[in-house]
């Protein structure tokens, strides 16, 4: 009974040094995977903490399990979970270029298109007796015109404050508020 008591403790003996051999060689692989990711959340965190802070702070926080994960010496865990890391790490940056892209294409036709339609109501506003085209309202869209003014002030406002989810969704407003009331004028609005 010795005998075998003897070998069945040297056998949890061997699997634990195997275990910490196996959990030993993921410690520089694990220790990798983290500095990779927290070399590309450096690189792309100032363009996402502007663009897109609630993905960067989600990020920062599974780049954290990581790190404890890493301390608690469960380097397997570190080892497994952080590719998905790295590659929700990889998205700041396109994410946060994308949101950048759809604000810069607003800013750029959005103007044009509500001055388009404003110098269409001043010209018709500059001729009371002529005939309005049937269906058109000229002070329904003055309204509509003003709103959108506004309405790319609050755009504006947003986007300097940092708030590019309410500036892009405003933009966004603005332009269909002034691609409606161009339809009603019959005003091509300008090429983007």
């Amino acid at each position: 009974m010795h005998m075998f008591q003897r070998t069945s403790r040297y056998a949890v003996i061997s699997m634990a040094a195997l275990i910490l051999a196996a959990c030993a060689g993921q410690k520089e692989p694990a220790q990798k995977l983290i500095s990779d990711v927290e070399s590309v959340v450096t690189a792309a965190s100032s363009e996402a903490a502007k663009y897109i802070p609630d993905q960067l702070a989600d990020v920062q926080s599974k780049l954290d399990a990581l790190k404890a994960s890493f301390a608690k010496q469960d380097y397997a865990a570190v080892v497994t979970s952080a590719p998905a890391v790295l590659s929700s790490a990889q998205e700041l940056a396109t994410a946060a270029a994308a949101r950048n892209e759809t604000w810069s294409a607003l800013a750029a036709t959005v103007p044009a298109e509500v001055t388009a339609v404003q110098n269409r109501i001043d010209e018709l506003s500059k001729k009371p007796g002529k005939k309005m085209a049937a269906g058109l309202d000229l002070n329904a869209a003055k309204g509509a015109a003003g709103d959108a003014t506004a309405l790319w002030s609050k755009a504006q406002a947003a986007f300097a404050a940092g708030n590019l989810d309410e500036a892009v969704s405003t933009a966004r407003d603005v332009k269909a508020k002034v691609e409606a009331v161009a339809a009603a004028l019959k005003l091509d609005l300008p090429a983007a």
